[in-house]
């Protein structure tokens, strides 16, 4: 028996019990969909967190204050000095621009209504670093820093909560923690991000924080320094540049720093990692549905086997090798398999399009990805589970004997 001659006998058993094929088909349908769909999910989750660190800031150095892999004693804080240092093109000609920074929460308000932030102290080169585009208005200049203005940069989500638009808002007053600041300008959008939501924050100059809204012990201290390096290629070598000059300058010891270093390729590979391994997670889960799948092949081919013992043995008595009964029951369960599969492609292209098409009427970032890699190893499981489950059926038809199995009734 060739190839062709089993598939055409597989569609002609197959068709005469439409129903039943039917029924087993849609498990792998079911399972071939679900594993396509979560796949996608993960993959635009994947790209939306990485799109969202990487729309941070160009070429980006995070340096935080204290060790994040083990406690050090005593460790000094990060200080404005420090970021002047960091600063000099002598010792860090790797270093395109510094932006120290310092944070903290408070209260904002606007007539009656009232809001909880994030607000930051930044300097003009702010902007620059971390590639903040402003929708209306002028961002902080360093006359604003210099005669420490009450002057506030509104994100948008703080925009709709105390106004509830997000034009036409330069010039106005707004209190923050009681003190009055005019509206300078509006952030443009930039979603969420790898703290938190990049869009609920209000930016102040930082001579202004440091003296009416972040009191410190310590007027030096800052929270954060962000450091943008000249070039892609140069980033390792900066991070090693602005390591060295905070080791020489906090006096620690070796490999006892009281600071942590982060690039965006830091951030990047974690957040891959994260997202790599919950898509694996949910893969595997909706792989679970294809063996349910392959458990109905197998059942529905056991049935089909006692069903056609008498046909069996009539094949065997007219000259039909094991083989062409081992190859006629296998064909048949790969089709159904491969026939499910196909359609749960389709199945799982469409519930990806549905989870896009949510979340942008939600206003979220999100696009599930189906990806070529997904659509293959997913036909190629579907189809593998398909020969797995039809092969003990197909064993058990090949091995009746021909007079046992025309005695069959």
């Amino acid at each position: 028996m060739n190839l062709w001659q089993a598939f055409i006998e597989a569609l002609e058993s197959l068709s005469s019990n439409k129903l039943r094929s039917g029924l087993t088909i849609l498990g792998i349908v079911i399972g071939v969909g679900a594993v396509i769909a979560m796949l996608a999910v993960g993959q635009g989750a994947q790209n939306t967190i990485t799109g969202s660190i990487s729309g941070i800031g160009t070429n980006l150095l995070f340096v935080f204050p204290g060790n994040f892999n083990e406690e050090i004693r005593n460790p000094k804080p990060l200080t404005l000095r420090d970021a002047e240092a960091v600063n000099d093109p002598f010792v860090a000609p790797s270093v395109a621009a510094v932006a120290p920074v310092i944070q903290g929460n408070v209260m904002v308000s606007y007539g009656g209504d009232q809001t909880n932030t994030q607000v930051a102290g930044v300097t003009p080169i702010y902007q620059q670093v971390r590639n903040y585009d402003v929708t209306e208005g002028t961002f902080i200049e360093e006359q604003h820093s210099l005669g420490r203005a009450s002057v506030v940069m509104l994100g948008v989500d703080v925009a709709d909560r105390l106004f509830g638009r997000r034009e036409g808002l330069v010039g106005e007053t707004i209190r923050i923690e009681g003190q009055p600041f005019r509206v300078l300008g509006i952030l443009a959008p930039k979603g969420g991000g790898s703290f938190g939501s990049e869009d609920d924050i209000i930016l102040v100059p930082f001579s202004t924080a440091q003296a009416r809204l972040i009191r410190r012990s310590n007027r030096e201290r800052i929270d954060l320094l962000l450091v943008q390096v000249i070039d892609a290629e140069s980033v390792k070598q900066a991070s090693e540049e602005v390591s060295d000059i905070l080791r020489s300058r906090h006096r620690t010891a070796l490999g006892a720093d009281d600071f942590t270093v982060f690039s965006q390729e830091d951030f990047v590979n974690t957040a891959r990692t994260i997202t790599g391994v919950l898509t694996i997670f949910l893969g595997g889960i909706a792989a679970i549905s294809l063996l349910v799948g392959g458990i109905g092949i197998m059942n529905i081919m056991l049935v089909s086997v006692t069903e056609r013992t008498r046909e069996i043995g009539l094949r065997k008595a007219l000259g039909a090798r094991k083989r062409d009964i081992l190859i006629q029951f296998l064909t048949e369960s790969s089709m159904l398999s491969l026939l499910g599969g196909l359609v749960g492609i389709l199945l799982g292209w469409l519930i990806a399009l549905i989870v896009g098409q949510i979340a942008a009427a939600n206003d979220t970032p999100f696009y599930p990805v189906v990806g070529l890699d997904a659509i293959l190893l997913a036909t190629l499981f579907s189809t593998a589970v398909g020969l797995f489950f039809g092969l003990y059926p197909a064993n058990r038809a090949a091995n009746l004997e021909p007079v046992e199995a025309l005695r069959y009734e």
